[in-house]
């Protein structure tokens, strides 16, 4: 909701606030899953370095959700900005836990591995699979994204 790329910029530029920014990808516009009526969503992803463990990483990302004026509202319904922990190196969480790490369902979904497969091609979701080889699976294929913005230069 509201200017979807700015409150994403926003975001991105919290980062340091928890970590260290090393690759963001460019944005890309889908259509909404689950509650269809609603405007489209933009999704982007970055890679960073963290010492945080995975709970206050969320924690943190909670935190900045709220100061970029997120409201909750109802589940899978229209937001101003939602961050996920999609992948965690050298953490898999156990089932239950919260965070849920390497995402539950982002292997299934465009809108999380096409900015993926742009910063991190290689990189292994697992228990999935390879971002590359995920990408390519029918279901997935299937689903309709398209780049809305090319990835910020970072400084």
């Amino acid at each position: 909701m509201g200017d979807r790329c700015g409150i994403i910029h926003s975001a991105i530029e919290a980062t340091p606030t928890w970590g260290t920014l090393i690759a963001v990808s460019g944005l890309y516009e889908s259509d909404p899953m689950y509650i269809v009526d609603q405007t489209p969503f933009i999704n982007g992803v970055l890679l960073a370095e963290t010492s945080l463990a995975p709970s206050e990483l969320l924690a943190s990302h909670k935190s900045i959700e709220t100061k970029l004026g997120r409201i909750q509202r109802e589940q899978n319904g229209p937001r101003e900005i939602d961050l996920d922990i999609i992948w965690y190196e050298g953490y898999n969480s156990k089932a239950g836990e919260t965070p849920q790490i390497p995402h539950p369902r982002a292997h299934e979904r465009r809108f999380v591995l096409e900015p993926l497969n742009e910063i991190a091609p290689e990189l292994l979701l697992q228990g999935y699979g390879v971002v590359r080889d995920l990408l390519m699976d029918y279901g997935v294929q299937s689903q309709k994204v398209r780049r809305v913005q090319d990835a910020p230069i970072l400084i």
